[in-house]
């Protein structure tokens, strides 16, 4: 099963849940902040959410609460990313960079990233490298493991999203219509992907993959080898504002989010790819949409899937004599390397049934 966030400038976040067959319910609203959301990040337990009221807002999906609010950044929070289960970045319009630890939540690093706003970041699949691009014309390159700039490259212009390839061999950088290619071991562009409209999502369907959102109706998938468009189709009836992927049992699945307020979910057939992929269920939120996201209940499919092998395994068991049993253990991996300390967390638990009273957001504290 998974959870689809939204998040509306209706200061609202709304979870909407699919099922098969694919049909979405809502879950619950909740008003998470005192203005618009401009950022939403995912990992196997938590949702966070930024916002242009200057904070972060945890929620334990497992536990159906809301879990506190990091306030260390001083203005918009504009990104966010998790690397695996022990670590969290975020950007803001401060131009500071953020290094969160998520098991105590505290704050392991801020870094003053660019001179102007931090617009987008990206962390390395292999979780000790990051990118980030910002308002001062640079694209910066960031070794993790000892939170320090390892290279800057400057822009012809401000680029506002940056994204790494799946396989950590390439990233691309948007600036206004254009998407650069870049490959790692060179730093240089090996293509460019052109459109008419301003480019307000990308999404790396595959390693050579690239789905893109401008602002308009149309969704297109484009080659990174060849940087050719492979597919073109349009999604929504409003311009498009934001793309995730996921890929459940086999199926390569599009989530799409209009400024209309409709999510829609679409089955990719990567064998088939110049075909347009088949609408598996839509839903009308009835709010302004700013940003997406798509939470995987993994630990209860891990645990479903258990349960039906140790089922399977008692009903086999049953039918022969009595032998020495051994016990099947499920578990998750735990990834990241980080370590110092610094800032810890409002901490709140509270349900998400109801609204919240929202409390006054106390000093910030800078390194």
């Amino acid at each position: 099963s998974s959870l689809v966030a939204a998040c509306g400038s209706c200061v609202s976040l709304r979870f909407v849940f699919p099922s098969q067959p694919w049909t979405v319910t809502p879950d619950f609203t909740h008003h998470a902040h005192t203005a618009s959301l401009s950022a939403v990040a995912v990992n196997s337990k938590y949702v966070v959410t930024g916002s242009r009221d200057e904070s972060i807002q945890i929620y334990d999906m497992r536990k159906k609460v809301e879990h506190g609010a990091l306030l260390q950044h001083n203005g918009t929070i504009t990104c966010l990313e998790f690397y695996g289960t022990a670590h969290l970045l975020s950007g803001a319009e401060d131009g500071l960079i953020c290094i969160w630890n998520t098991k105590r939540w505290e704050c392991l690093k801020s870094i003053k990233a660019h001179k102007g706003h931090v617009t987008s970041l990206s962390i390395h699949p292999s979780g000790k490298l990051a990118l980030s691009v910002g308002t001062d014309k640079t694209l910066r390159t960031w070794n993790l493991v000892e939170g320090r700039s390892a290279f800057i490259k400057n822009l012809k212009q401000n680029a506002h999203i940056i994204k790494w390839s799946p396989d950590g061999e390439k990233y691309v950088t948007v600036i206004m219509n254009k998407v650069d290619i870049y490959k790692l071991d060179t730093a240089s562009i090996t293509g460019t992907i052109t459109i008419e409209k301003r480019i307000s999502s990308i999404r790396f369907i595959t390693d050579s993959v690239l789905a893109i959102a401008g602002d308009d109706e149309i969704i297109r998938f484009y080659s990174c080898d060849s940087q050719k468009c492979l597919c073109e189709f349009k999604a929504h009836e409003n311009r498009i504002k934001d793309i995730y992927s996921f890929e459940r049992e086999g199926q390569h699945v599009i989530v799409t989010a209009s400024s209309d307020g409709y999510i829609k979910v679409w089955n990719l057939d990567l064998n088939k790819i110049k075909n347009m992929p088949s609408l598996l269920c839509e839903v009308s939120t009835k709010a302004r949409l700013t940003c997406l996201a798509v939470w995987l209940d993994q630990a209860s499919e891990m645990k479903e899937n258990c349960e039906k092998t140790a089922t399977s395994t008692q009903a086999n068991e049953d039918e022969k004599p009595s032998v020495d049993k051994k016990k099947t253990v499920c578990g998750m991996n735990k990834s990241g390397k980080l370590t110092k300390q610094h800032r810890k967390i409002v901490p709140v638990k509270r349900k998400l049934e109801a609204p919240l009273q929202k409390k006054k957001k106390k000093q910030n504290s800078s390194e």
